[in-house]
């Protein structure tokens, strides 16, 4: 396997690198769901034309990374799949979803995966846990009525690509989530009750969070049902995290 990029993503990935010959992942692009800047959205379709030519002539296969989140799934009421119209509400999802279209239409073999909010070690810190830390430990949160977050961890990320890979699944495109998206407010609660933090919330305008379905997930690879995916996973997500901080957790919780 040949990892482009030396990332969050990339250094998890190494731990299957040597299990999959003849494969290019594509861990070098954009990862900020706020990001707008042309340069960079530039730089990664520049890179994907770049590895879909090398793979149409060796014949390896391209895994691209795209998003899950709203950037793609923008609206409510069923759950968002990979073959159902998507409404990207973002220039990040626009862009991501301008890419896959290329990567799909290439003669290449390829995996396109739309992740969840992927969460583990030594994450940049516009990412979404050490962001909303960050602003927990400030004492100030933003809190944006109705957003809702899948959660999943970057070990079963890396274990669902290996799993993908080893079942020769090609060709296609699958959302890589837990399929259960929490409200942030239960997120950020969690934080501060593991932080032992009680920050001030401040609210802005309400939002709307698409789910997201993993029922393709769950047929290309059987194992995700050991992983504890449901309602409360993303507890467990948090706690493997994040640090505890004292005992006793904060006082309150702001309303």
């Amino acid at each position: 396997m040949d990892i482009i990029g030396r990332g969050f993503l990339a250094g998890h990935l190494t731990a299957i690198a040597d299990d999959h010959q003849e494969v290019v992942i594509a861990a070098a692009g954009v990862s900020a769901a706020q990001h707008t800047s042309q340069s960079a959205f530039r730089r990664e379709t520049a890179l994907v034309r770049e590895l879909l030519g090398r793979c149409e002539r060796s014949g390896e296969k391209l895994v691209f990374f795209s998003t899950a989140s709203s950037g793609i799934y923008a609206r409510p009421g069923r759950p968002g799949t990979e073959d159902g119209p998507v409404f990207p509400a973002t220039a990040y999802g626009r862009h991501k979803y301008g890419l896959e279209q290329e990567v799909a239409s290439s003669s290449a073999d390829f995996l396109i995966l739309r992740l969840g909010h992927v969460v583990g070690h030594d994450q940049p810190p516009h990412q979404l846990l050490p962001a909303l830390a960050d602003q927990v430990r400030s004492g100030r949160v933003q809190i944006f009525p109705g957003a809702r977050r899948d959660l999943i961890d970057v070990r079963d990320v890396v274990s669902i690509v290996d799993a993908l890979l080893a079942s020769g699944a090609g060709r296609t495109t699958v959302n890589v989530a837990s399929g259960c998206s929490t409200p942030i407010e239960k997120i950020i609660e969690h934080i501060q009750d593991r932080l032992g933090i009680a920050a001030e919330w401040a609210y802005s305008g309400p939002t709307v969070t698409q789910e997201i379905c993993i029922a393709k997930l769950r047929h290309l690879v059987p194992s995700v049902d050991a992983m504890g995916f449901g309602p409360g996973y993303y507890r467990g997500v948090l706690d493997r995290y994040l640090p505890p901080g004292p005992v006793g957790g904060p006082a309150a919780v702001s309303p």
